[in-house]
């Protein structure tokens, strides 16, 4: 097991349970950890935590982190038993049988194993073939439908039960780094923000948003409210150093490489270079990413808020995007921290990202 450090705030994210629209876990550990740093400390009806230093301050700078994660919704009961359920956000069902599994109740936590019919008993063509959503169960080990519905309702989640372990140095597996790493960044940035509070000029909103894996919806809203000139979204992104991933389709991206800012449309070029000087200024390593398109990310709904708002990506290298066991370089993670505080600090008042 690795000795690197792991901060208190990031593995409390990283342990909460948190599907799209089932966020309370996560919202729990950011109101632990941001609120008492934060000068004023809000919530709204779709459980964004919108935490604000500075309220004077000009220009208003908003970086948004969300808390969700992917997880699966009980939908259905048979007469023996056996839980059915749909997909929150974007799973790869190739790999959803076979997992343990934590099912959120009013009575707590319940354990189960998700199932399909084995192999062996398998035709060769059913082999060959991913199964449906219909065609994979949760066994809680019970007999009958009335044991199971005294244990689970309908509308109850599951997430998979993959904790964090690192494994290599800095490098570790989680099963929702996508997207707490970004909560916790612009959570971080916010509390270290107010320890250097005499040199900050700009008002900051770091917001942990909601529902970003179903739709971007908790950023949609939020966006509308802190009505910001400037904002960073922090998502993850892919790192491309791994066997099977092309290059000349995917671009060059890698783990420890450092945080990866994008361009393209749906990025503000001032906000960019903004982020580039404040990376070169503190020696903090960076990569680029390229997209000519709105973002699958926070990004999208943020920049296109109210008359517009000058957005940048900055996103953390990862591997094996929504799986149970996500790779991410902690010290990416760090830097990425470090280059939120270098670029909210020098923003000077009148900055709007125009051009």
């Amino acid at each position: 097991m690795s000795s690197y450090p792991v901060p208190p705030f990031l593995s409390a994210l990283l342990a909460a349970r948190s599907p799209s629209g089932y966020e309370t876990e996560a919202q729990a550990v950011f109101d632990e950890h941001v609120r008492p740093s934060a000068d004023t400390y809000a919530r709204d009806p779709l459980g964004n935590r919108l935490a604000t230093l500075n309220p004077a301050g000009d220009p208003v700078v908003m970086f948004a982190g969300h808390l969700d994660e992917l997880g699966l919704i009980i939908t259905y009961v048979n007469k023996d038993g056996f839980l059915y359920f749909d997909t929150i956000g974007g799973h790869d069902l190739s790999i959803i049988s076979g997992r343990r599994v934590l099912i959120q109740t009013a009575q707590g936590i319940v354990r189960g194993v998700t199932g399909k019919r084995a192999i062996h008993l398998m035709e060769e063509e059913d082999r060959k073939r991913v199964p449906k959503k219909h065609e994979i169960w949760i066994d809680i080990g019970v007999r009958s439908k009335e044991e199971a519905l005294a244990r689970v309702n309908i509308g109850d989640v599951a997430t998979y039960d993959h904790g964090l372990e690192l494994f290599s140095g800095s490098i570790g597996a989680a099963r929702a780094f996508d997207n707490k790493v970004g909560a916790y960044v612009v959570g971080e940035t916010l509390v270290r923000l107010a320890r250097e509070k005499a040199r900050l000029k700009a008002r900051v909103v770091s917001v942990a948003t909601t529902q970003e894996e179903i739709g971007v919806r908790g950023a949609t809203t939020s966006a509308y409210a802190v009505n910001p000139h400037l904002a960073v979204a922090v998502d993850v992104g892919h790192a491309t150093d791994h066997p099977d991933c092309d290059n000349r389709r995917f671009g060059e991206t890698k783990l420890g490489g450092g945080p990866i800012l994008c361009r393209g449309a749906n990025i503000n070029p001032r906000v960019y270079d903004r982020l580039v000087r404040a990376a070169r200024k503190h020696s903090i390593p960076f990569q680029v990413e390229a997209d000519p398109r709105p973002t699958g990310t926070d990004a999208r709904a943020i920049q296109m808020a109210r008359g517009g708002v000058a957005t940048g990506l900055v996103s953390i290298p990862l591997r094996y995007m929504h799986t149970p066991s996500e790779v991410v370089d902690l010290e990416d993670v760090e830097r990425c921290v470090q280059l939120l505080v270098a670029f909210a600090l020098d923003l000077e008042p009148g900055e709007n990202g125009h051009w």
